[in-house]
């Protein structure tokens, strides 16, 4: 079905076929899973099980890097799992959140009432918590910190909407922006990166906040239909009484022109990614950080201006997605491609 796609674009078809015939390994190389612990393993099963896309890039960073981002993820997709569960009385999942941090020093800790699709990284948790203890300190000390301060914003947000850019802004750091920020920590950390690299949290910021953004943006239908509402209220209200308005056909028209303003207004940290990004010299570590921000930008080309947004599901194509990923190794090649779509969206 995918090469059925990618007829009328014939780069994307040789490219997809390039990718599947083993093309992929020179953007992402297999990783050797032989010498892991049991726990270890475990731990890259629920990884390729939670996120796909996201496992492959994490499992192309060199070694070291990539179990304590392996764990990184794993702890935070955790804590994310906690925080999206509708079923969870909000004062107990305000405790938890503000907690949750804590829980990594605790062996035995684990959550087994979530009705969420990742709830094994929570009824799990003492398989993850055990490798992360396994960290270097640098390493865990990172990660505890940024866990605290993602579980204290989480819980205050339980409690207040989205209303202002400002506060949409503030929620997207809490969940997003601080994940950026401890990356470029421990990229740092790793000295695969210069120091700078996670000195700069404006700049790590930016890179999160971009991708969650474009998540929140893409994600509109289905956010709408898990009672879950993301869109700053002051540019919403500008055209409806009621977010859900936007799904009616009569409000379509309206829709559109909100979802716009809202790409316009992700589309001002592409300065602040192109910043990260040219400091950045471990082929590894780029590739990680450069694959998910073009995938954004093209996401974001393909929401703009499409009511689809508000009636299904708004993905790229399969074979673009593999161009991006073969295209985005290198710092000319990334410009390039967020030139283009910049111009698709009219932003020039």
């Amino acid at each position: 079905m995918e090469f059925v796609k990618c007829l009328g674009h014939p780069e994307e078809f040789y490219n997809l076929l390039r990718f599947q015939m083993g093309g992929r390994y020179k953007v992402i190389p297999k990783m050797d899973q032989d010498s892991l612990s049991s726990s270890l393993k475990t731990c890259y099963k629920y990884l390729r099980q939670t996120s796909r896309s996201f496992a492959s890039v994490i499992q192309a960073l060199d070694e070291e890097m990539r179990h304590a981002v392996c764990l990184y993820y794993l702890i935070l997709r955790a804590l994310d799992t906690l925080e999206d569960d509708m079923t969870i009385n909000t004062e107990e999942k305000v405790l938890m959140l503000q907690n949750f941090h804590s829980y990594l020093y605790e062996p035995d800790w684990r959550f087994m009432e979530s009705k969420e699709k990742d709830r094994q990284v929570l009824e799990d948790f003492p398989t993850i918590s055990l490798e992360f203890r396994n960290l270097t300190k640098k390493y865990q000390t990172v990660i505890v910190d940024i866990c605290r301060k993602m579980g204290c914003g989480m819980a205050e947000f339980l409690v207040k909407e989205v209303t202002s850019e400002q506060e949409w802004d503030q929620y997207c750091h809490y969940v997003a922006g601080l994940v950026g920020i401890g990356l470029s920590q421990l990229f740092s950390a790793s000295e695969l990166e210069d120091p700078l690299v996670g000195e700069d949290t404006e700049r790590a910021n930016s890179m999160g906040l971009f991708l969650q953004k474009t998540n929140i943006i893409r994600d509109y239908l289905e956010d709408q239909q898990e009672g879950r509402e993301f869109w700053p209220q002051t540019v919403w209200s500008k055209y409806v009484k009621k977010l859900s308005d936007f799904t009616k056909p009569e409000n379509f028209d309206l829709a559109v022109q909100c979802l716009n303003e809202l790409i316009t207004n992700a589309l001002h940290h592409i300065p602040d990614v192109i910043t990260y990004l040219s400091r950045l010299r471990n082929q590894s570590v780029f590739n990680f950080c450069a694959i998910p921000q073009v995938m954004a930008i093209a996401t974001l080309a393909a929401c703009y201006n499409n009511q689809q947004v508000f009636k299904g599901v708004v993905k790229i194509r399969k074979g673009r997605a593999v161009t991006l990923m073969m295209d985005a190794t290198n710092m000319p090649a990334v410009k390039a491609i967020i030139h283009q779509y910049l111009e698709e969206v009219g932003f020039y």
